[in-house]
This record gives structure tokens, sequence and C-alpha cells, in this order.
């Protein structure tokens, strides 16, 4: 008999009833050392006691009011999330990433449209992307595991090799409207896109007409160690989807773009009945004050890079079950040998009292808050090197003799 929670996840046996920082607790009162944040969403831990007073005050007043009407905290937050960054001029809030990506490819489509050029709808994608769980994202993502059972993908989507420039230029045709890419592939192994690369894209579309279109639903927010990770190459998008740590853990998710792509999406082309209400822009603006205070990016930074040399020298120690790290600012990944699995990792990990997530191409994800130190980055190297002798193929007989 199906229970009366849709059994549509593979849930650990685990449930929580309090987190501080970088910590959980569950139901028996045992701490976790909390490395997935949530699939990289606490962006600033859990309890943050100003998200927290935030929160209770707005919900205090009001919660919702659609947009039927002006939302002065929605308004706040658009402004400044554009200026806060260089290429936006206008900002359209959802719920969820996936929502954001789907905002961004009708503002991409509508764009050519209104130009004189409705044939241009496609859009280039990359193999190991994911965009979201809607039709339309699952046909952007590609992968064939989750298109399965539900009908003929949507039309206007061309997959072409993650980081391969002859590919996406052999695949640009007279229908071609953006190209759309993750700079870090969360779910599909951690894997970030070279500088070069993206560069590269911008200027491809630039020489065709394209619109450039960044998901950094799970890179940006601060994730990479500067707000957006596309800062890095020094480039610009023409529009971007945001979601996951702008809301703190709580549901928002946001589409960034120039005026010349957004202007086309008038009253009655788009919308979203809670997207942008005052209690999730009051998270969203509370979050926002926590990002963008002075020095925090730099801290983000610098834990990153520890962490990162720590992983390394991790992945030395283990070389039978790890095989490489991978990733960018606080979304990083062990990728493992072909003797252990990643399921088999993060149980291992769960064990010594640390959460991390599975990604895609048998990697373990890190993806902790972004308000982690130094101390908590070395105690989850530690729990991780227990976790790794735990799975090292023939340990337990060298233990045994």
């Amino acid at each position: 008999m199906i229970p009366p929670l849709m059994p549509n996840y593979n849930r650990a046996d685990l449930a929580f009833e309090r987190g501080e920082g970088a910590w959980l607790w569950d139901a028996q009162g045992r701490r976790f050392l909390d490395f997935g944040a949530g699939i990289a969403t606490t962006s600033i831990g859990h309890a943050h006691p100003h998200l927290v007073a935030t929160i209770a005050e707005q919900a205090g007043r009001v919660m919702h009011t659609s947009n039927l009407y002006r939302v002065p905290q929605a308004e706040r937050l658009a402004a400044r999330l554009v200026e806060a960054t260089p290429f936006a001029d206008t900002v359209y809030f959802s719920n969820s990433g996936a929502e954001a990506n789907e905002a961004m490819v009708k503002a991409v489509r509508k764009y050519h449209a209104a130009n004189g050029h409705p044939e241009r709808y496609r859009t280039i994608c990359f193999e190991g992307a994911f965009h979201g769980r809607t039709l339309a994202m699952i046909s952007a993502t590609g992968n064939a595991k989750y298109l399965e059972g539900f009908g003929p993908p949507v039309e206007g989507f061309d997959h072409v090799p993650f980081g391969n420039m002859n590919a996406v230029r052999q695949a640009i045709t007279k229908e071609t409207a953006a190209i759309m890419i993750e700079p870090v592939q969360g779910e599909g192994g951690v894997r970030p896109a070279d500088l070069r690369f993206l560069r590269e894209l911008r200027a491809v579309c630039d020489e065709f007409g394209l619109l450039l279109a960044l998901d950094e639903v799970q890179t940006g927010m601060g994730r990479s160690g500067k707000l957006w990770a596309h800062e890095w190459a020094g480039i610009e998008p023409d529009v971007m989807s945001s979601a996951k740590g702008i809301g703190g853990g709580f549901p928002l998710g946001a589409t960034l773009a120039r005026e010349k792509v957004a202007e086309h999406l008038k009253p009655g082309t788009h919308g979203s009945t809670y997207g942008g209400n005052p209690l999730a822009c009051a998270a969203g603006n509370a979050v926002l004050d926590v990002i963008l205070a002075p020095g925090f990016l730099g801290q983000v930074d610098r834990v990153a890079r520890h962490l990162w040399r720590g992983m390394q020298d991790l992945a030395a120690r283990h070389p039978a079950v790890v095989t490489g790290v991978q990733g960018a600012g606080l979304l990083l990944g062990l990728k493992l040998s072909d003797a252990v699995s990643n399921t088999e990792a993060q149980g291992a990990a769960v064990a010594e009292g640390l959460l991390t997530v599975a990604a895609g191409m048998n990697v373990l994800r890190v993806a902790p808050p972004l308000i982690i130190t130094e101390a908590e980055a070395d105690e989850a190297l530690r729990l991780l090197d227990r976790a790794m002798l735990r799975i090292t193929p023939g340990a337990a007989k060298a233990a045994a003799k």
C-alpha cells in the first residue's frame, strides 16, 4: 500500500529536529556536520539569527498578497540584486530553480520572436546538465533517466558534449536562440566549465546573435567565492537563473536579465501566484544582508581554498577510493573509483556524522553552508577520512589481521 506521503524520493532514515550553523541534530540527539546544506541551499546555515528574526517579523505582518499588488520587499530585493549584478537590469521572482529556468527559456524565445525571428526558439544545452524537473527542464537536461515515461520531450533543446566548442559551433542553426550552461555542473558530477570555454561561449553568442543563458541555481549567491560564478571568467550573460541559496532555505527563485531580453515579457506573458511574495523576499533580503556584508565572500573563498587543499590531501591518502577532486568554491566533489559507489560513500559519511550529497559520474558532492569556518572544514575532512577508511577495498580484511 502506498504511504500518504508519495514515495518518489529515496529518503535516508534520518529526521532532524533542530539545526545551528553548519550542524544538525536528529531526534535521538546525534549531531551531524551538514556539508550538503539541503543540496547547496541553506547558504547562511541553519537557524541564522538574522534570517529567523526577519522571517518571523514578516510572517507576523503579511505573508502573501499575490502579484495583483505591489510587493515592497520584492522591489527592494530586485533593486539590490540589480545593483550587485553588473549585467542585470531587472529581476523576475519565482519559487524554485526549475521555475527560474523556465522563465529564462521563455524570455529567450520571446526576445527573438519580438525581434522578428520566431523561428529562433532552440537552445543549445550540454550533456551532464541538470536544469530542473518540469517537462521543459527535463527536456533541457536531456538525461534519458529523467525523461523515461513522460512522453515526447519538449521540443527546442539540442545537446552537445560539455566543454566542446567545436560541437557547439556545429549545433548552431538558423533556429538557435541561446546557449544555456551551468558554470559548474552540480548534479552532473560537480564538473566546472573551463573559464576559457565560458569566454568562448560569450564570444560565439555575440558572433551569431544568440543569447547566453547561465543556470546559476546551484553556483550563484556566493558559493564560488564571488556572488556569481561567471564572474571568475570575466564575462556577462544576457539572462541568468538563481535559486537554492538565494532564500537560505526558504523557497525562492529569480531570473535576472538585461532590459533587451526582459522587456518583451509584458503583463500576461508569464507569472506566478507565490513568486516574489512578501515572506519569500524578506528572506531573500536577509540572506543578501549576510552575503554582501564586507569581507563575507572573501572568507568564503579562503575557506573554500583550504577545503580544496584538504580534499586533495584526502584523495592522495585514499587512492583506492578517490581518484580526484573537482568543482569550484564551496561546491566540490570527490571522484570515486569504480570499486565503490557514491551512495556507499555517502552512507559511510553519515555513519561518521557527516552529511554529503551524491552526484552524477560517481561523485560525492560537498556543498556546505557558506558560513563554515576552517575548523569546521577540518572536522569535515577528518570525518571524510574516517568514511574513506570504512569503504577502502580490503581495509576490513587488513584490519582483522
